[in-house]
Order: structure tokens, then C-alpha cells, then sequence
């Protein structure tokens, strides 16, 4: 279903997407048809259970892979339509991804592991805009210190400024506070509800935790492939002001 968002311009366009895996005989329908649009600066979360089509969603949304039929237009770009080399660069110009597990090389400095993106991309003052994009999340006092020396909510802050260091329109966040005690998970939203406040950046955050969602404007529910909810978030919570109620501590850990 398509909403309206005060006017904004959609700056991702999905129609009857779907995505079919083949294993040997058998094939896989991980989507089966789904059709929405996200707008620009709104933060959105994605939730279902295991086997929902979740990752398969990010992996469009992140121009990881194309669908099998059906279209994914971002930012005007049809991305369905798009070569090996194409996608790449969609993705470097386009969208910064934040994962779970940081995927930061082990013994390089903060400053240099944010640089890295504009490395790849042949960008010119690359220790300049590194600095400004730790500054943004709290760290620029962290610049020489590698991993093994940050907490991961820290580790987890410096994968979100080289996620942002190209300025992308998009952040993807997978699971992004899966691997964090709650203080450090709140410190991950709080830096991810600011980008969105304060720099527009357009969130989309992939979880199974129903208090994350509950910070994000909207839930998009996925279950066998389908879209099976799209619910617009009233009063969305503000990360570090409210705590995590009892009844979802239990349905956090439920299987």
C-alpha cells in the first residue's frame, strides 16, 4: 500500500518484487510479490521472524542483489535493471550499511577504517571528511584507536561513521544493536535517530526487537515472503528517555 508522508518524495519505490532462490530441484520464493514505498527522512523498521524474507528485503534495499521479477527504483534509478558494476556503484554513492557484527579490520585505527569507502570511491580530503563523520557520532577523540581498544557500542559507532562518511541518502541497519548491552544499544539509537532528525538521512532498520521499533516512525511487517503489516509508529519513542517495560524483556528473548 502506498502513503502519503507530507509530501515527501518516496525515495525507494518497490512493486511486486520477488525474489526466487534455486536449490537444485527445489526453488526458494523468499518475497513473493511486494509492493511499498519509503520516503525520504522517514525511519523505518523492518521486523518478522526467521524466515520472513527480512534479509532478503536488506540485500534488495542494499542493491546486493536483484529481484527476480518486479521493480526497485531508488532515487530514480530502476537498481532491478542494473549490472555487476552499476550495483556497486549505487551502493557506494547511494547507501551505507551498518551490521551487527562491525565488520571492522581488526588492527586499523578508527580514522582509517572510516576512510576506507572514499578510498574505494577516489575521493580527495579522505582524512578530513573520516575526522568530521567520527565527530558526528561522539568519537572524534577515538581517531587512532583501533578495535581491540573501543567497546562495541564505540566499535559500533565508527562502522556508522564510515557508513555515513560518503553521505549517502540511505542507511541500512542490520540488526544494529544485536551484539550490545542495552546502554550501548541505546547509544546506537540515539546516534541513529539524530542522523535522521538532524541530517535527513533516511533509516531503515532491520530487527526482531519490537523496543527498537517502537523508536523507529513505522514497522513494516514481513511473514512467508509477504508484507503482512505497514503501521504508522504514534509518538515514536526517544532513545536514553524511556526504558525497556518488563513484558518486552520476555518477548525479546521469546522464541
Amino acid at each position: 500500500m502506498t502513503r502519503s508522508n507530507d509530501n515527501r518524495h518516496p525515495i525507494i519505490t518497490i512493486k511486486d518484487m520477488a525474489k526466487v532462490y534455486k536449490l537444485g530441484e527445489y526453488e526458494v520464493h523468499a518475497l513473493r510479490g511486494v509492493s511499498l514505498e519509503i520516503y525520504e527522512g522517514e525511519f523505518v523498521a523492518i521486523m518478522g521472524p526467521s524466515g520472513s524474507g527480512k534479509s532478503t528485503m536488506m540485500n534488495m534495499l542494499g542493491a546486493l542483489d536483484t529481484p527476480t521479477s518486479g521493480s526497485y527504483i531508488l532515487a530514480g534509478t530502476d537498481v532491478s535493471q542494473l549490472n555487476d558494476d552499476q550495483l556497486a556503484d549505487i551502493r557506494n554513492q547511494q547507501i551505507g550499511f551498518v551490521f551487527q557484527n562491525f565488520n571492522l579490520l581488526p588492527r586499523t585505527p578508527a580514522l582509517q577504517q572510516v576512510e576506507l569507502p572514499l578510498v574505494y570511491a577516489g575521493k580527495s580530503g579522505r582524512p578530513e571528511r573520516a575526522r568530521a563523520a567520527l565527530d558526528l557520532v561522539g568519537l572524534g577523540d577515538r581517531l587512532e584507536h583501533r578495535p581491540s581498544e573501543l567497546s562495541g557500542g564505540q566499535q559500533q559507532r565508527v562502522a556508522i561513521a564510515r557508513a555515513l562518511v560518503n553521505e549517502p541518502a540511505i542507511i541500512l541497519a542490520d540488526e544494529p544493536t544485536g551484539n550490545l548491552d542495552s546502554r550501548s544499544g541505546t547509544e546506537i539509537l540515539q546516534v541513529l535517530q539524530s542522523l535522521n532528525r538532524e541530517k535527513g538521512i533516511t533509516i531503515i532498520c532491520v530487527t526482531h526487537d519490537p523496543w527498537i521499533a517502537r523508536h523507529s516512525q513505522r514497522v513494516i511487517r514481513l511473514a512467508d515472503g509477504l508484507m503482512v503489516g505497514d503501521e504508522r509508529v504514534e509518538n515514536p519513542l526517544v532513545a536514553g528517555q524511556s526504558e525497556r517495560p518488563s513484558e518486552l524483556l520476555l518477548e525479546q528473548h521469546s522464541p
